[in-house]
């Protein structure tokens, strides 16, 4: 995955299910899979300095690493697991 993670992503079918091509919309799954960043300042969600999508806490990774068995996020260049 891209790498961000998004409050309305539930199941990784929801992914795969993605029409495509696709125009990537302001707001919603597909944005925040694009555009939300990690911030190792915060827990939960927060809002996103670049005016789209969210960030994310070091828990929403750990949560959505242990409920899909994954050990790592590739986020461009960082590496998210724990």
């Amino acid at each position: 995955m891209h790498g961000g993670l998004s409050p309305d992503l539930k199941n990784l079918d929801q992914i795969r299910n993605i029409a495509r091509p696709v125009d990537v919309p302001d707001q919603g799954l597909l944005c925040d899979l694009l555009w939300a960043d990690p911030d190792k300042d915060i827990q939960g969600w927060g809002e996103n300095d670049r005016g789209v999508s969210y960030t994310f806490g070091a828990d929403k990774i750990t949560e959505f690493l242990q409920k899909h068995d994954l050990d790592l996020i590739c986020h461009a260049h960082q590496s998210l697991g724990h």
